[in-house]
C-alpha cells in the first residue's frame, strides 16, 4: 500500500496570510518533522509508519513555500525566525496540552534547532539529520561562501540562489531532473567526484552532474514523479528564498543571549555527506557543549545527504529507539 494511501492531510494557520499543510499517521504525544531543500513532507514517508507505530502522532509538515503550504512572494517572509514561529504555532495548534518533539533534516535540522532554542515552551526534545546544530560565526555565511568560493572563481550553488529569477528558471524548467540528479549527486550512492569541481560562479546548479542510474535503491520513478509534482504546482521561489536570508538569520542569533539548547537531542548524520563535511571539520565536536542533552550522535557509514531516504531503516530503529527515552 502506497504512503499516499495511508497517511491524512490536514492544514493549519501559523501566521497572517501563512497555512502550513501537513500530512499525519498515528495518534499519541506529537513528533513533528521538517524536511530540507529541495523536498516536502515526502521526505519522511519511510518515517511516518514507523514513529506512528512506536505509539506517536508522527506529522510532516510541507514547510511554507513547498507544496500545499502558503508560498508568500517576500524574501524575508522566509527568515530562521519565521519558520521557527510556524513551527511553534503548528505544534501548539496540534498539540496545545503537551509540548512537541522536532525532528529536522537538512534545512528542517535549523528549523528543528531554531525552533527549540527560541519556543522552548512548544519543543521538549529536537532532533537534527545531516546538519548540526551551531552557533554563528562573527560574519554570515553568505559573506564566508563569496571569500571561499565566488572570489576564487568557484561555484558554489548557495551563491548561485541568491539572485532573484536566475535559480528559479534553471530550477522550474524542469524540477524531475533536478531531483534526480541533485539527489544523486550528493547521496551516498554516487561515487566520490560527481559533484563536479570544475564549475564556475554562473553555471548553474545542474551542469556537469549526470543522470543517476535510476532507480535508486531508495528512490524511485515514482518518488521522482511525486516530488517533481510538487514542485511543478509550487515553484522554487519558496525555497531559494530560505538561502537569501543569511544575513538576517545571522542578525537574529548573534543576538541571543545564548545558542545552547538545552531540551533532550539527538543527531544523526553520514559519513559519505557533503553537507555535514560542509560543517566544518570541528561541528560535531562542538554539538556536546551546545546540546548538553545530547542523548546519541550517530555517523552512519558511507551514507550520503539523504539521511532517513537513503537508510530509512537504521535512522527509524535509532529515532523510535531515542523517542521511546523522552
Amino acid at each position: 500500500m502506497s504512503i499516499l494511501d495511508q497517511i491524512v492531510f490536514g492544514k493549519v494557520s501559523t501566521a497572517p496570510d501563512i497555512s502550513l499543510r501537513y500530512a499525519e499517521m498515528g495518534s499519541g504525544p506529537l513528533v513533528l518533522m521538517v524536511h530540507g531543500f529541495p523536498e516536502s513532507w515526502y521526505s519522511w514517508r519511510h518515517q511516518l509508519p514507523a514513529i506512528a507505530k512506536a505509539g506517536f502522532r508522527a506529522v510532516a509538515v510541507d514547510v511554507r513555500g513547498y507544496g500545499g503550504s502558503s508560498a508568500p512572494k517576500e524574501v524575508e517572509a522566509y527568515s530562521m525566525a519565521e519558520l521557527a514561529g510556524d513551527m511553534a504555532s503548528l505544534a501548539h495548534s496540534l498539540s496545545p496540552d503537551q509540548p512537541a518533539i522536532i525532528i529536522g533534516h537538512d534545512w528542517g535540522a535549523p528549523i528543528a534547532w531554531t525552533s527549540a532554542l527560541l519556543h522552548p515552551d512548544r519543543f521538549r526534545a529536537v532532533s537534527g539529520l545531516s546538519i548540526p546544530h551551531s552557533a554563528p560565526g562573527p560574519v554570515s555565511a553568505d559573506i564566508l561562501q563569496d571569500q571561499f568560493f565566488t572570489q576564487k572563481g568557484r561555484y558554489f550553488y548557495q551563491v548561485d540562489f541568491q539572485e532573484v529569477g536566475t535559480a528559479e528558471a534553471e530550477l522550474e524548467a524542469d524540477p524531475a531532473e533536478v531531483i534526480r540528479k541533485f539527489y544523486y549527486a550528493i547521496s551516498g550512492d554516487a561515487p566520490e567526484g560527481t559533484w563536479p569541481a570544475d564549475k564556475k560562479p554562473g553555471d548553474g546548479l545542474l551542469k556537469g552532474l549526470p543522470e543517476p542510474p535510476m532507480p535508486l535503491p531508495w528512490l524511485d520513478h515514482d518518488d521522482v514523479a511525486y516530488l517533481a509534482g510538487e514542485f511543478s504546482r509550487s515553484g522554487f521561489h519558496g525555497p531559494l528564498n530560505r538561502y537569501r536570508n543569511q544575513r538576517r538569520d545571522h542578525a537574529m542569533l548573534t543576538a541571543l543571549d545564548s545558542n545552547v539548547i538545552h531540551q533532550p537531542s539527538l543527531f544523526i548524520g553520514g559519513t559519505s555527506d557533503l553537507a555535514t563535511r560542509l560543517a566544518g571539520p570541528d561541528s560535531l565536536e562542538k554539538l556536546a557543549k551546545l546540546l548538553p542533552g545530547l542523548q546519541g550522535l550517530h555517523m552512519l557509514e558511507g551514507c550520503g545527504h539523504w539521511t532517513q531516504q537513503e537508510r530509512s531503516g537504521e535512522v527509524n530503529a535509532l529515532l523510535v529507539d531515542w523517542l521511546a527515552k523522552q
